[in-house]
């Protein structure tokens, strides 16, 4: 039977709504695994308030007071494990081993990072600019944040958004993806017991257009954060810009992944294999274009189909499978949509792309060669576990064709060379570029894009900018009554 959850977390306490319910599936079994009645745009102006009301408490204590909370409950979302893993697996079919070996502890460390974080937001202490004046600078809490989150990686997505803003002394109101909220709302609640005090933290579970457009919009709001795609993108800067409101923006990628000639083969062929399929390529950074060196295209197709042929698809809980299905039968049809236009354009299909018979949402790995560089295959974000081949000409042929796209998130460059290597990194357009690996992201270093892909960074010390206001303060340092500068613009008596 599945279970009843509500749906928000505010003020410490988990309340129902009037708004529709909500079945939230497994997409691995097609069954019920939770039921709710999701939030409205009522209850995103109550938590709105409460955030505005409680978020000057928690921006003026001190940071290591904040570090402490934050420390705190990173302990418990690593005691939370099973929980978490389990709820995360349920709701979006990603596999146990990945939710065990990387998302909660990704969760865990990116809480442990940005609770040591927390005390390193001095201000500035300057020289006298001016010969009549000191300055300082202060960084200080930006507010209260308005964040609506995806459902590829719902719970490390929240943490991305959440722990830098809570560091910084923000308050938080999140809306989730409504198919996958299970796991928000059991952070919301570790946040509590952790000490996070009411109000400075809830989560609603809504519509994007009833409660994700209420948030984005909504004049509570001091800065608007959002990861998903760039039309959903688009949309929330526009409510967000209709009342000026500060935006941090992660959207879609579509990495190339760049083989040079001399690359080592079979590194590259594993390295494309796990960048494509990791969280069934349901990742904005997944690799997705494979521009590979003529001399090393039929190799490289042959052992990447090889390995994918040997991917073990099935049910997520089980330690043996490696890749379970994607989130949902509309998504995995959306998915089919695009290779089968690609195949009736003439593309050829490796391995995979046929749909498999039975219940869930699965869909093979899937490697398509021959793919026009303007086709809609190569040019569009496709979100699943499918590799496009196509070949380049010469050095600068294969990075143009790596820039030749809307989006730039992320994307790897493959070569032994090392001066080429250093070329690729600094002429492909994108938020990160990663060398002879793709994919591994850590809580020191920032993640974000450029174009199509967003603006702004989550992860490191560089997205608690993203979360603070920087404000000057100017100080008179001479006693004098009347400025020199006065005397240049009026005709005032002196003293």
């Amino acid at each position: 039977m599945p279970n009843t959850v509500a749906s928000s977390w505010m003020s410490g306490a988990s309340r129902s709504t009037d708004g529709p319910e909500h079945q939230v599936v497994n997409p691995a079994t097609d069954e019920v695994v939770a039921t709710m009645r999701l939030a409205t745009a009522a209850d995103v102006d109550e938590a709105m308030a409460q955030a505005r009301a409680a978020q000057p408490g928690w921006g003026g204590v001190t940071p290591a007071e904040r570090a402490g909370v934050l420390a705190e409950l990173a302990r418990r979302i690593e005691g939370a494990t099973s929980e978490l893993v389990a709820d995360e697996v349920a709701q979006t079919g990603k596999t146990t081993r990945l939710a065990t070996d990387f998302d909660v502890p990704g969760a865990v460390d990116t809480t442990a990072f940005f609770a040591g974080a927390a005390r390193l937001l001095e201000g500035k202490a300057t020289a006298e600019y001016s010969a009549d004046h000191t300055s300082s600078i202060r960084r200080e809490a930006a507010g209260v944040v308005g964040t609506v989150t995806p459902w590829n990686y719902p719970l490390g997505m929240a943490i991305w958004k959440v722990m830098p803003a809570l560091a910084a002394g923000c308050a938080v109101v999140l809306k989730p993806a409504e198919i996958t909220p299970l796991t928000t709302l059991t952070l919301a609640r570790l946040a509590t017991e952790a000490g996070i005090p009411d109000g400075v933290f809830s989560v609603l579970t809504g519509t994007g257009p009833e409660v994700g457009a209420a948030i984005s919009g909504h004049p509570g709001a001091d800065v608007v954060t959002f990861t998903g795609s760039t039309a959903v993108g688009r949309q929330v800067m526009a409510n967000a810009a209709a009342r000026g409101t500060r935006v941090q923006l992660e959207l879609g990628g579509k990495a190339p992944f760049v083989v040079f000639a001399d690359a080592d083969l079979d590194a590259a062929v594993h390295g494309a294999v796990a960048g494509a399929l990791i969280n069934s390529g349901q990742d904005c950074t997944a690799a997705t274009r494979a521009i590979v060196a003529p001399e090393l295209h039929d190799d490289f197709v042959a052992g990447v189909a090889e390995l994918m042929a040997a991917v073990r698809v099935g049910d997520p809980t089980d330690p043996a499978t490696d890749m379970g299905p994607v989130v949902s039968h509309r998504h995995r049809d959306k998915i089919a949509g695009m290779v089968d236009r690609a195949a009736a354009a003439g593309a050829r299909i490796v391995t995979g792309g046929t749909v498999p018979d039975g219940p869930g949402a699965f869909y093979p790995p899937t490697l398509i060669d021959g793919v026009d560089e303007h086709s809609e295959i190569y040019r569009d974000e496709v979100f699943g576990p499918v590799l496009t081949v196509s070949t380049f000409t010469d050095v600068d042929d294969a990075l143009r064709r790596a820039n030749d796209t809307d989006y730039g998130l992320a994307a790897s460059a493959w070569t032994r060379d090392v001066y080429l290597a250093q070329r690729a990194s600094r002429e492909i357009h994108a938020g990160c570029v990663w060398i002879n690996d793709h994919i591994p992201i850590i809580s020191e270093m920032p993640h974000g894009g450029f174009g199509a892909s967003g603006f702004g960074k989550d992860m490191s010390a560089y997205s608690l900018e993203e979360y603070l206001s920087i404000k000057h303060v100017m100080s008179d340092i001479t006693g004098v009554a009347a400025k020199e500068w006065h005397r240049s613009v009026f005709t005032l008596p002196g003293r």
